[in-house]
């Protein structure tokens, strides 16, 4: 008797399939370019959750056609993040399904490390970028911009690389009062985070510039540099996304007017480019924004302006003895930008000026959207030929992003 009800229901399929189905999601995600794409998607999460009849903190897979776990991330504004590959003018489905997912590799991943003076650096696996804290400013020194750091690796390596920095300063201070130079130089060798141990350095110049990237307000042809963040919060912190919410020591607009800034970045798996929103908080009128990269002595002529969007091939901190390049961008898809260069009458300590997209009139807690990005010559840029082309695939994705249907 067991065995024929054991038969019967096997052979009866038609309601588990259903029971089945209604527990399941299928993403459907149509490429409408004739490129393939390999990026992330964004689909509303409750969306999701509400139609497999889900709560929040149910566990769930996402599969591939081949019924192999995807990557996935929620993010901290209800987005449910999947990695997805379509090809040319077709169409990809992902299955989500409940169920507690296997662990997935981190791609994107960044913290504070006040053992750097507040350094916030974050990284994805193409490139590595940090902004400067109130423990440097309080030194006095003077560093505005987004600084890049360049890996050939797609392994998070970043926290490894202030690691060995700090230990080794430790030892170089010992050898140091020690009167042991060549000791001092063999330790430098062999962890500073300035030099390449195989995997990418801190080689880019940034100082009291934009470097790759800063947003800033306008006072006429004057830049008005933002100095190191006052506040931050990290919202997302992978395995697929990176996102850091900022804000600045009030920048003086005018002599009697003091501005917050507010700055929005993000950084995905796969991408050579920050997503960066920004708002100031306290303009009286409209106040011309701008961002850029900043443009060293060496390769100076290398800039190039497009309608929207300033790129550069960068000649590192030392260009003799690297003989490699770093390629910035900053580019500008959503509103009418003015690319231009601004440079310096007087060029010091090997910088010329500025490549810049400027937006006139941006007006008080007007948010506004561009991104900036790097790469490097060691890793999957190999030169600037190739940063553009980069450039334009980029662009033209966020011009016509992935069709994504819920079913």
């Amino acid at each position: 008797m067991n065995k024929f009800f054991y038969l019967f229901l096997l052979l009866w399929p038609l309601p588990f399939g259903r029971i089945q189905a209604a527990n399941t999601v299928t993403i459907t995600v149509t490429n409408d370019e004739k490129e393939q794409r390999q990026e992330l998607i964004e689909v509303d999460l409750k969306t999701v959750i509400d139609k497999m009849g889900l709560t929040e903190d149910d566990p769930f897979v996402v599969k591939n056609a081949f019924g192999q776990q995807v990557d996935y991330q929620v993010t901290y504004d209800g987005k449910l993040l999947i990695d997805v590959a379509v090809r040319p003018c077709g169409t990809a489905k992902y299955t989500i399904m409940k169920g507690v997912p296997e662990p997935m590799k981190t791609w994107v991943k960044g913290k504070m490390y006040p053992t750097r003076k507040d350094d916030i650096a974050w990284e994805n696996d193409r490139g590595a970028y940090r902004v400067y804290g109130p423990a440097l400013q309080r030194t006095g020194e003077k560093s505005f911009g987004m600084d890049v750091w360049t890996k050939n690796t797609p392994e998070i390596v970043v926290e490894d690389r202030y690691t060995a920095d700090y230990d080794g300063n430790i030892l170089k201070n010992i050898y140091h009062k020690k009167g042991q130079g060549d000791k001092w130089r063999e330790e430098d060798l062999r962890t500073s985070f300035h030099l390449d141990h195989g995997n990418g350095l801190d080689c880019y110049s940034v100082g009291a510039t934009l470097g790759c990237g800063t947003p800033a307000l306008m006072d006429g042809k004057e830049l008005i540099y933002p100095y190191c963040y006052k506040d931050y919060e990290i919202l997302d912190n992978g395995p697929l996304r990176f996102t850091v919410e900022l804000t600045y020591h009030p920048a003086k607009v005018k002599k009697d007017e003091n501005v917050i800034e507010h700055r929005i970045m993000s950084l995905d798996k796969g991408s050579n480019f920050n997503k960066i929103t920004v708002w100031y908080e306290g303009l009286s009128k409209p106040c011309d924004f701008a961002s850029g990269v900043v443009i060293h002595s060496d390769d100076k002529e290398s800039v190039v302006l497009g309608s929207n969007y300033v790129q550069y091939a960068d000649p590192t901190d030392n260009p003799t003895k690297h003989n490699f390049q770093v390629y910035v961008a900053a580019l500008f898809p959503f509103g009418d930008v003015t690319t231009k260069k601004l440079l310096l009458d007087k060029p010091a300590n090997g910088i010329e000026g500025h490549a810049l997209g400027v937006l006139k009139k941006l007006g008080n807690n007007q948010r506004y959207t561009y991104y900036a990005g790097s790469a490097w010559s060691k890793g999957d840029v190999r030169n600037q030929r190739e940063w553009q082309a980069r450039i334009e695939s980029f662009m033209d994705a966020v011009a016509m992003p992935l069709r994504v249907t819920i079913e």
